[in-house]
């Protein structure tokens, strides 16, 4: 699951609204190890939906799927640990580094306060298929 948080692949992470309705936004993210647990994080401003809700239901979904092999993907439950300032700057270049080459993230407002969502991983499901094998679910003749 850690090969699919270091590349480029975006990840889409679902949170609660108020009125419990699914709110779903594709975000960047990275997994780290901290305290012998695998962390997955993900970078956003304090006034964001996706804050409110995660402020108000600790409870998220995320999945994410290889951007060059659509068959390695994984699907993640799990609950916010922390939402952190210190270092959200930081870590929104590194992001930024990561998935657009580039250490600055130019859409940024000046008056956005970012912040790193921390997320614990609860259950996850994936599945992992070698592009070698795509003929095996291709057939012309079953259409």
């Amino acid at each position: 699951m850690q090969l699919l948080f270091q590349g480029r692949s975006l990840a889409f992470l679902a949170t609660l609204s108020k009125d419990g309705s699914p709110h779903v936004t594709p975000v960047w993210s990275e997994m780290v190890k901290e305290d012998h647990d695998d962390l997955i994080l993900i970078n956003t401003f304090e006034t964001s939906a996706k804050n409110r809700h995660i402020t108000n239901d600790k409870r998220i979904a995320i999945s994410i799927v290889d951007r060059n092999n659509p068959f390695n993907m994984a699907s993640i439950k799990g609950k916010v640990i922390e939402q952190a300032t210190q270092e959200a700057d930081k870590h929104l270049k590194r992001l930024a580094k990561k998935y657009l080459g580039i250490g600055k993230y130019y859409y940024r407002k000046p008056s956005h306060k970012q912040i790193i969502i921390k997320i614990k991983p609860q259950e996850i499901m994936g599945i992992s298929i070698h592009p070698a094998f795509y003929f095996l679910a291709y057939s012309p003749w079953n259409r």
